[in-house]
């Protein structure tokens, strides 16, 4: 296959005038009411059609041409705010603009592009898709720039591991540094033991690809600091406490939390927000075989802490612990990190709301309003103090995988906190990237969660 190509721009648009076929988006009190344009209101009759949420009428002319479409929004459109997203995929090829439609120019045209999303890489024929016309009153350019790093944490994880290595992520990373002119740096393989990265080592090693510490660099020195860190595991097989096969399935998005903050960091960059930008990832695949890490084995790790490997299949917070001491380092403004981390976050919230974790209140409260205003859903969970016991090893300063199962979520991030100290304000996200279910704004597939939140806060709550 050819290199993984990051999308820069969606396609799903157009801006120029000219002839374009109306939607008319209506609840069913328009219809009732009267308040239509008198064609489309005459055929919705004849039709019966009653603006169902995601109902789609097409509309004739007297000639028998197409002449335009009715959009159902139902009663409660703010029930549904990205419903238009069903347009992209019902919709016959062509131009097209909303004629009217009780909702922003933005959401309208978010919606509309989040639905048009299709993962075509391997695909031999791909089909012709509707344009949406872009209204005067949107800001098309931060519409863009939001889909484009959706569309690029959803590519990367829909993409198959033998196609995202460790080494296709570096790639993939390098493509976006060079459109942003940011810097990369990358530490492969034994160099991670050279240079005191012994658990992302330990868990990579077995992979016949090289396990590796990817940091990209932008923005000015002197204006905030923020580092955003992604687990990076382009496949996981469980390790030595090999997963059955059911569950490996969809192993291939377990790099979700890199794929995330690198739509995140497209944003930051194309907005040119005044941030000082690092974003890092380690990289591993966790493999099978002779020299693969085994359980029961003793790590000491960059932080100093001795780690006891009680499941292989806990790798995840073994890499972004050194990650973490790595960024904590630098002492950053803030630290996110965004990780598939527990199937614990599941089971508590479902695959569709991922918690989040942090000591910062104020963080937590306005990061929780973005979330609202923008319909990226989040929830916050505790750090409980009291599940630290639960860390406690036999033999060693932690165990990576606390007995029980109880609390999961919530253990794992009292895990990684113990690599983070110095920082000013830590947050973690603990995601799915995965929707299991066709939506109006998402098809089945790789799913990129939190970054718009993330990035309606960096714009407008960040103190």
């Amino acid at each position: 296959m050819a290199p993984f190509q990051y999308i820069e721009r969606p396609t799903h648009f157009s801006t120029k005038g000219g002839k374009t076929l109306p939607i008319f988006a209506v609840t069913p009190a328009h219809v009732e009411t009267g308040t239509l344009e008198p064609l489309a209101l005459d055929w919705a009759k004849k039709a019966g059609f009653k603006a169902e949420a995601g109902a789609l009428l097409l509309i004739p002319t007297e000639e028998g041409h197409l002449g335009g479409a009715l959009f159902g929004l139902g009663a409660n459109p703010s029930e549904s705010p990205f419903l238009t997203g069903k347009l992209a995929r019902t919709l016959p090829a062509g131009e097209w603009h909303i004629e009217t439609a009780p909702l922003t120019a933005n959401r309208l045209l978010l919606g509309y592009g989040l639905g048009a999303y299709s993962f075509d890489r391997y695909r031999s024929e791909r089909p012709t898709e509707p344009k949406l016309l872009i209204p005067q009153d949107a800001d098309a350019a931060d519409i863009k720039r939001q889909l484009a790093g959706v569309y690029l944490a959803r590519d990367l994880i829909n993409t198959p591991a033998n196609d995202m290595s460790p080494a296709d992520i570096e790639a993939a990373v390098r493509r976006l540094a060079e459109h942003y002119k940011a810097e990369v740096t990358v530490t492969t393989g034994d160099e991670l033991l050279e240079k005191n990265f012994p658990l992302i080592h330990a868990v990579g090693r077995a992979s016949t690809v090289a396990p590796r510490l990817i940091e990209m660099r932008w923005g000015k020195k002197g204006h905030r600091k923020l580092t955003l860190v992604g687990k990076g595991v382009s496949f996981d097989t469980g390790g030595l406490d090999i997963k059955p096969s059911s569950s490996m399935l969809l192993m291939k998005k377990d790099m979700g939390g890199a794929a995330n903050v690198l739509g995140l960091a497209l944003m930051i960059m194309d907005a040119k927000l005044k941030i000082d930008l690092t974003v890092i990832i380690p990289s591993v695949e966790n493999s099978i075989a002779g020299n693969a890490f085994r359980p029961g084995d003793v790590y000491k790790s960059r932080k100093g802490l001795t780690v006891q490997i009680d499941n292989t299949d806990a790798e995840g917070r073994l890499i972004l612990a050194d990650a973490l001491a790595y960024a904590d380092a630098e002492n950053p403004d803030l630290l996110i990190d965004m990780a598939t981390l527990t199937g614990a976050a599941r089971v508590a919230l479902g695959p569709d709301l991922p918690p989040f974790f942090t000591d910062d209140e104020d963080l937590a409260d306005d990061l929780a309003d973005a979330s609202l205003e923008v319909d990226d859903p989040l929830w916050r969970l505790p750090l409980h103090k009291g599940y630290e016991r639960m860390l406690k090893a036999q033999i060693a300063d932690l165990t990576n995988a606390p007995a029980g199962g109880m609390a999961g979520a919530i253990t794992a991030a009292l895990f990684l906190k113990r690599f983070v100290s110095k920082e000013r304000t830590w947050l973690h996200l603990d995601i799915f990237g995965w929707s299991q279910s066709e939506r109006p704004h998402s098809p089945v597939g790789g799913e990129a969660q939190g970054i718009r939140a993330l990035y309606r806060y960096l714009q407008t709550g960040w103190k």
